[in-house]
Parts: structure tokens; sequence; C-alpha cells
């Protein structure tokens, strides 16, 4: 079946973060018609088969509370995982949350007490430096490719968890083999818990990886204390439906989780259009996610065309995995405060700068749209550091 990743859809007036909210981030005196490319979803309708299936639910017309703990979802979820990852799904591990930074706090609230400290790879997805600053416990970071500063952070006394990024964001990297083997080792001699946020694994890019290297799901390296949290609504874009699904690993933990939220949290019943959409993708939305993981890459090798034209001195690669182009921009020597004022208030153009994640000289671009959007976002960047670079 071919799909169309080319038409726009008109995301105005939706109640979309990315489009409605994009003052939200970037301040109320914005100029009009501001084109985004910030937040982590993606200008494409939902796989055909999504839809389909969603829409039949509905059709149905009862919407009452719902289980997820029945054979049609954990079958998915071991489709998935076999197919995509040739991994074994123990679905007697599996928990249920509206998302997957609910689960990251849920998880945090279990193994760690207020002041503990919880480690991550730098730069940092911002909504984990939210989530744990937000429960008062300390955010403790270790570069990307630096196992020695990793190590100091997990050997600090007070260390309780390692949040791990796989593939990471916002860079896009893949872990490798050797990579996760020592990061396991790392969490069992000093007894760290390891949660790992795997929901950007779908999104791996072979072109550009080296030859060999896959996704390879933290169930292949836990041990003690972990769980894998995920969700099918990155890939799939439908994160408005609230829905995700992790992996806990000890028998006690995952009682554990499933008590909270079956008591304290009262998060009993699940979104039924969310399983819904869980069930279909997983079991029919392959094709499509093939079809877009094709288009996104070519958005990338756009970019990276169009970059090294114009700065052959950044010398940047497209990310491994994902559709979110993390730009190392140090080497034109920008104020990155300059450069968000060009790119607001000449391009008109919404992209997320590297600080947002704790890192200066950077910007991160959403290319996760039609060609002719990215087209723009590339172009107008280009733009603002021409008349900025030093």
């Amino acid at each position: 079946m071919d799909y169309d990743f080319d038409t726009p859809v008109d995301r105005r007036g939706t109640w979309s973060v990315q489009w409605d909210g994009v003052a939200d981030r970037f301040g109320d005196s914005l100029p009009t018609g501001m084109l985004p490319f910030t937040i982590s979803d993606m200008d494409f309708a939902c796989a055909p088969e999504v839809l389909t299936a969603l829409q039949a639910r509905l059709a149905h017309g009862v919407l009452g509370y719902t289980d997820w703990r029945h054979e049609d979802f954990l079958s998915a979820l071991r489709h998935w995982f076999a197919t995509r990852y040739d991994t074994e799904l123990d679905t007697g591990q599996v928990v249920y949350a509206p998302s997957v930074l609910n689960q990251v706090s849920q998880l945090l609230r279990m193994w760690t007490a207020p002041g503990d400290g919880v480690v991550v790879h730098t730069p940092t997805y911002d909504g984990f430096r939210k989530a744990v600053t937000g429960l008062g416990r300390e955010l403790r970071g270790a570069p990307v490719g630096d196992p020695a500063a990793l190590e100091r952070e997990l050997a600090r006394a007070d260390s309780r968890v390692l949040i791990l990024c796989s593939p990471h964001n916002p860079t896009g990297r893949v872990w490798t083999e050797d990579e996760l083997t020592e990061f396991a080792k790392l969490a069992a001699a000093y007894d760290v818990a390891v949660i790992s946020d795997e929901i950007h694994a779908d999104f791996v890019h072979p072109e550009f990886v080296p030859a060999g290297r896959r996704h390879l799901p933290w169930t292949r390296f836990g041990t003690g204390r972990w769980a894998i949290v995920t969700s099918a609504s990155k890939a799939f874009n439908f994160p408005a439906l609230s829905g995700s699904y992790g992996v806990v690993g000890d028998p006690d933990d995952h009682a554990e989780f499933m008590r909270r939220m079956l008591t304290a949290e009262g998060l009993a019943s699940p979104a039924v259009l969310a399983l819904t959409a869980h069930i279909t993708a997983y079991r029919e939305g392959a094709p499509w996610l093939d079809a877009l993981n094709t288009y996104v890459a070519s958005n990338l090798r756009m970019l990276a065309t169009r970059l090294d034209a114009a700065f052959p001195q950044l010398a940047w690669s497209p990310p491994e995995a994902g559709y979110l182009a993390w730009i190392d921009l140090r080497a034109l020597g920008v104020d990155d405060d300059e450069l968000q004022r060009e790119l607001i208030e000449r391009e008109k153009v919404a992209i997320m700068p590297g600080t947002t994640y704790g890192s200066e000289g950077f910007v991160r671009l959403n290319v996760g749209c039609p060609r002719a959007k990215a087209e723009r976002g590339a172009d107008a960047l280009i733009r603002a550091l021409r008349r900025l670079a030093t």
C-alpha cells in the first residue's frame, strides 16, 4: 500500500501543543504565522489501519470501563517484540499507565526518597528533569559517551536510579550491545535501579547506524530492579490517546506498581481507544511504520545535505534514531539568544534551543513532517546562521 506523507494536514485550531501552544515555550509576543519544529510529535495523520480500527470502535457506541489485562493486547505486545526486536516478551511482567512519564514518576516514588540522586545521560530530555526535580530528587548528569563520568555518578552513595533513554533523546544515539552490557554491570555494582525509556525504539534508521547495530530492549540486560517504559504513541503518532505500557522485572516491584495504579492512583481502567490503537498498530501497522521511517530518513538526508553545503565545518550527520535533528552549532560561534531572535522575529520559525536539554550551542529541529515543511525549516535555520556566523 502507498502512503501519503507529503500532503500537509492543517493542525491549527485543533488544540495542538506544537501548533497552537507554541507561545507556551517561546513567549506571547510571537509574530503571527509561526511555523513550529518543536515538541516530539509528528504532523502526519495516524496510520490508516489505526484510524479504521478507531472508527470501528467508536461505531460500537459504548465506551465503558475497560481492562488491558487480556490476550488481545498482550499478544500484540509479544508479536511486536518478537518481530521488531527478535525478543521474547514475558507479558506477566507488563504494566499499564497513562503515559511514559507517569510510569517514570511512579517508579521513582517506589525506588527513591526525596533528596536521592537520579542519573541521566546529558543532554537530557526535559521531561526527565521535570519529573525528577518535581519529586524532590536530585538530577545528576553524565555526558553521552563518557563512561567514566557515568560511573562516578552511579557510584555516589545516594544515587538510586539510572534513567536510560534508549535510543537517546535528544541525540538519537542507538546504544551498542557493549554499552548496554556495561550499563547493566555498573547498575549491579552500585545497586542502582534502571528505568529504560524505549519510546523512540521504533525509529532506528539502519542507513545511519553502523552495520549490524540495532535497538536492543533492556529485557536482555536487566537484573535486580529494572523497568522498561514505552508506548506505540511515538512511532504511530497518537500521544493524545494517552496510553503507555511498561515491563517491570522484579515480581515484587511489579506487584507494587500494579497495586499503586489500581488503588492509590485510581487508574484501573485505561482509555479504550488507546488500547485499540496499540493493538492495531502492533498487529497491522508495520508496513506504514516502515514507509514512514524511510520518509523521515529522507528528510534527515535533505537536512544533512543542505547543512553540509552551507556549513561544512559542522560535519553534521543524521541521528541514528528518531525524527529529531540534534545539531551542534558551536563551530559557528553563534550566540543562542541571538539565534532564537533571528529564527523567531525574522524567519518566523520555532526551533527548540539546546538549552532546553542542558546544552548551549545546539538546536533540536523536528523533521517529522511533510518534506515541504522540513525544507522550510532547514532553509530558515541556514539563513539565520549565515547572518550570525562569525
